[in-house]
């Protein structure tokens, strides 16, 4: 099971394609006066409390994810939607290579974010449906306090990932042998889906 990263220094030595250049990238960033935090296990760049750009990488690129990326101009058309017609607000800017990092564009679209943010332009998501908690899921919560604690820590995506795994299953028996697997991830912190980020 993965554990979430605490910190950036975490996250850069897990980091074995493409450690440098998200070195690099983080250099550029902590230039911007951005705070930098960690938020879903990878680095995140933060102004006013609000989330501005990620870094992060994957198996043929690595990357900043601009939170409101829908909002900027984007005249060199270097901005991805990852998830076409599910992502509203976050685009991508990808990079195979160190040599494709241009700080000075990089720094004029962190700006642009951060007047975005001054002038309260935000793309909010739609809103979800409450979070429903399956019963069974709710008796082990009420039976542990440490459990519930470490549950209630967790973004409402999460809970939501946890409860629609148990509320998902057809059966009595698979109901427990799901809750049986999520109480120690939920004990350690660790969502659902972490490993898949």
């Amino acid at each position: 099971m993965m554990k979430q990263n605490r910190t950036v220094g975490e996250f850069l030595k897990k980091q074995t394609e493409y450690r440098e250049e998200l070195e690099k990238l983080r250099d550029v960033l902590l230039e911007t006066g951005l705070e930098e935090t960690i938020k879903w296990g990878a680095p995140t760049y933060t102004y006013q409390g609000k989330n501005v750009v990620g870094i992060g990488a994957f198996k043929s690129y690595f990357g900043l994810w601009f939170f409101q990326g829908a909002l900027l101009e984007d005249k060199k058309g270097k901005l991805v939607n990852a998830q076409e017609g599910v992502t509203k607000a976050m685009r991508q800017w990808r990079f195979e290579s160190a040599k494709e990092i241009n700080e000075k564009l990089i720094k004029a679209y962190i700006k642009e974010s951060v007047q975005n943010i001054d002038q309260g332009r935000e793309i909010k998501p739609a809103r979800k449906k409450p979070l429903a908690i399956p019963p069974e899921l709710k008796q082990a919560l009420n039976k542990s306090s440490k459990l519930e604690e470490n549950f209630n820590g967790f973004s409402l995506s999460k809970k939501r990932d946890f409860a629609e795994y148990i509320s998902n299953a057809k059966r009595d028996e698979t109901k427990q042998k799901r809750l049986e697997k999520i109480i120690p991830m939920i004990l350690e912190g660790v969502g659902l889906n972490d490993k898949y980020k």
